[in-house]
């Protein structure tokens, strides 16, 4: 899935998404409970450091 089908199954810009992805923006809640349902894993797997 790309960041674009991502950010507008949220509701919001690509550049959140990168943002998020690069640790440079924390979601809150009910955004993370989206991308968490979109991407079918955990909320606490979204921000799990590997």
């Amino acid at each position: 899935m790309s960041q674009e089908e991502l950010a507008n199954y949220c509701n919001v810009s690509r550049q959140t998404i990168n943002a998020i992805e690069n640790e440079k923006y924390d979601p809150s809640l009910s955004l993370a409970f989206e991308l968490a349902d979109k991407l079918c894993v955990r909320v606490d797997e979204l921000f799990l450091k590997e």
